[in-house]
């Protein structure tokens, strides 16, 4: 199984435990943003000014753990699981919300349910994050500040590293794309090619691989690492029943 995410971290976990041989192909990186991150300071510095902090992915969460453990009174929030549990760690104490479903519209819908009036709020992100997240809670009335946390960019292999990660994908039997960044990095370097398996964590990174014509298995119900995996399971044993189904009966 191929894992396209920056570290193989808890999704390499979750496939080896389940008995997959995990292939790491990093399709993408995180680094400063370009500022060498001046804004996240300074808006971290003031973090005591707001009533919730934000993040939308585990990168963003190591960027801001630390501030957060020193204003016990920010409340915090975050897109999803894996994300929460980095925040958790990092700051010290448990994550006041995340949504059930994994979506930035979720998280709106659910801090909107929670806070009927108006919250100061700072949004970390990375610099390609859609708007959905700030442009949802400032229609609902709230005061939303967005930092971008960190860049995504797209690492740059040498001719060896790109000669065996080309015969690893010719030998795998399923990628996992986990966003819309690590797609694009694909396309750009292997184009629509792929193991005969493909799953997406979730609606906004099946559309990047529908914009590049990339054919999907599959997409999880459920937006989290574990549901991604779970996902893998079912075109992986729905596989196998059709190919059972087309082997020859004995005579």
């Amino acid at each position: 199984m191929l894992v396209t995410r920056e570290r193989p971290g808890e999704l390499a976990d979750m496939l080896t435990a389940r008995g997959a041989t995990v292939i790491h192909v990093p399709l993408v990186a995180v680094t400063d943003p370009n500022d060498g991150g001046a804004a996240l300071r300074a808006a971290l510095s003031g973090l005591s000014g707001f009533d919730w902090l934000v993040v939308t992915s585990a990168a963003g969460a190591e960027r801001v753990g630390s501030a957060a453990a020193q204003v016990p009174g920010i409340r915090l929030a975050a897109v999803g699981t894996a994300t929460a549990r980095e925040l958790e760690s990092c700051a010290g104490r448990p994550v006041d919300l995340v949504p059930a479903v994994q979506r930035a519209d979720a998280l709106v819908a659910a801090f909107v349910e929670r806070e009927p009036s108006s919250q100061r709020v700072l949004i970390a992100q990375a610099d390609i994050a859609a708007p959905t997240l700030a442009e949802g809670l400032r229609a609902a009335g709230h005061d939303v500040t967005v930092v971008t946390a960190y860049r995504t960019v797209t690492p740059d292999p040498d001719r060896a590293d790109q000669l065996a990660v080309e015969i690893a994908v010719e030998g795998a039997d399923a990628v996992l794309f986990a966003s819309g960044s690590a797609v694009e990095s694909w396309c750009r370097r292997f184009g629509t090619e792929t193991p005969p398996i493909v799953v997406a964590i979730g609606p906004t990174t099946a559309a990047a691989a529908d914009g590049f014509g990339l054919k999907l298995s599959a997409v999880a119900t459920d937006h989290s690492l574990d549901g991604l995996v779970t996902e893998l399971e079912r075109v992986v044993a729905r596989s196998r029943s059709t190919e059972h189904e087309r082997l020859p009966r004995p005579e």
